[in-house]
């Protein structure tokens, strides 16, 4: 597998990521910093955790680093330390909002940014080379326990918070994640009613038909108890799926919509700009045109939107799948800062979040996802396949888009397709997965090293 995608290094646990190539990464990564540095590491509940943990903290030592041990903790919290403790990077076990069986590893640098990728190719080529300079039997590095030092990331949000929320019933799903060891414990100081589903830290389960990328769990139960709202979190904690009192959905691109106008109104949004993926639905920006408000596209990766943002000085960010990034708070995404901005909206204005939401208009959206053969598989050189998808975009026209993609992170095509027209939308998409699987099974595709 390709060892960094685009989200740090992922795979099957242990047959794909290993503990001898999560050993050789954390002891390329502290060969990559200056002097002795302290690195931060973090994980979700996965049952691979404890082993990858171990390996990539012998990896750190061996190599003249010291190990800080933050135990099960969001990537954002992981992120949020890193500068906080003056620690020159930070080592996230997590594969997010994929299954169990998955693992993986990210970079965090001292801001606590992902790593650019000319600093993970060059983690890539050390690991590849076996180029590591081991550090002496008397310069080892050594371990520390930084657990309850968790409480910093936990006391700022509720400091910063606090009077701002109001006093609402909230629903939230934990994904039997990460999400455990803060969610609770936040929302709770600041006086909320919680209903906690699923929120023992079982790695076996975690993301397992739970959490954001189910969010119909929590649209239920805050119907049946009568909540104000209700938030679902990935494994993780890094993204955020909400839903109103009526258990109607609300995604990341809902999300964008109420906080950028809130931005907008109370004077945070100094450039008029927010910056969305370029899987943002088409009604999100014209909902913020209306409001006068433009949206920015990227390519998809909260890398990329963090760039964004950063180049475009915009203060708010993020993708439909409820990766959210607030620049005045955090580098990164954040599920639970990000629960906490749309209550502190919420309470702002008066109104329910389904008000807030109700002039953004959802055009009908598909995704599919096409298996290929492996990660980096060049789907493009497929017969008949652009042919199909550029037909497919002149009949859109301007009223819809189609946007097609490979997965970093898993071997998959992923293909998109929004418009006004739901009917036109499902036969396009239909029609797409068909003539890719039919290229993928009639043989149609030249090999991966042919120019």
């Amino acid at each position: 597998m390709a060892l960094f995608g685009t989200d740090g290094l992922r795979g099957q646990a242990p047959r794909e990521l290993t503990p001898t190539l999560a050993l050789a990464v954390g002891a390329a990564a502290v060969a990559e910093l200056p002097g002795a540095p302290l690195v931060l590491v973090g994980r979700d509940t996965r049952v691979s955790g404890p082993m990858l943990e171990a390996a990539v903290v012998a990896g750190i030592t061996a190599a003249g680093g010291t190990a800080g041990l933050l135990g099960v903790v969001p990537t954002p919290a992981v992120a949020a330390l890193v500068p906080l403790l003056g620690a020159q990077a930070g080592v996230v076990i997590s594969a997010s909002h994929n299954p169990p069986e998955y693992n993986g590893l990210k970079l965090l640098d001292a801001e606590g940014r992902k790593w650019t990728l000319p600093r993970e190719a060059a983690v890539a080529a050390r690991v590849a080379g076996a180029e590591v300079p081991w550090a002496a039997w008397d310069q080892m590095g050594r371990v520390e326990p930084c657990a309850e030092r968790v409480d910093l990331y936990r006391e700022r949000l509720v400091a910063g918070f606090r009077g701002r929320v109001g006093r609402m019933h909230v629903v939230v799903d934990l994904g039997f994640g990460a999400a455990s060891t803060t969610v609770p414990a936040v929302l709770q100081a600041l006086g909320l009613e919680v209903t906690v589903l699923n929120g023992a830290p079982e790695g076996a389960r975690i993301n397992q038909g739970v959490g954001a990328t189910h969010p119909a769990i929590v649209a239920q139960a805050v119907q049946e108890l009568g909540a104000d709202l209700g938030f679902s979190f990935d494994g993780d904690a890094d993204r955020v799926i909400a839903c109103d009192q009526e258990g109607r959905v609300i995604d990341g691109d809902g999300i964008l919509y109420l906080l950028g106008r809130g931005l907008k109104d109370t004077g945070h949004l100094p450039g008029g700009e927010v910056v969305g993926t370029v899987m943002a639905n088409l009604g999100l920006e014209r909902a913020l045109q209306a409001e006068g408000i433009r949206l920015h596209r990227t390519p998809v990766g909260d890398r990329w939107v963090a760039e964004a943002m950063a180049t475009r000085m915009a203060p708010l960010g993020g993708e439909q799948s409820g990766h959210v990034i607030l620049s005045e708070w955090a580098v990164t995404g954040d599920g639970l800062l990000t629960a906490l901005a749309v209550l502190a909206e919420v309470h702002r204005v008066g109104r329910t979040i389904s008000e807030l939401v109700a002039e953004m208009p959802h055009y009908p959206q598909r995704l599919d996802n096409v298996r290929l053969p492996a990660i980096g598989f060049h789907w493009e050189r497929m017969s008949g396949v652009d042919e199909a998808f550029q037909e497919c975009r002149a009949s859109l026209g301007d009223d819809g888009r189609l946007v097609v993609r490979a997965s970093g992170t898993e071997p998959l095509l992923r293909i998109m397709i929004e418009g006004r027209d739901a009917a036109v939308v499902e036969s396009w998409a239909d029609r797409l997965t068909t003539v890719v699987r039919q290229a993928l099974t009639s043989g149609q595709v030249r090999a991966n090293s042919e120019p």
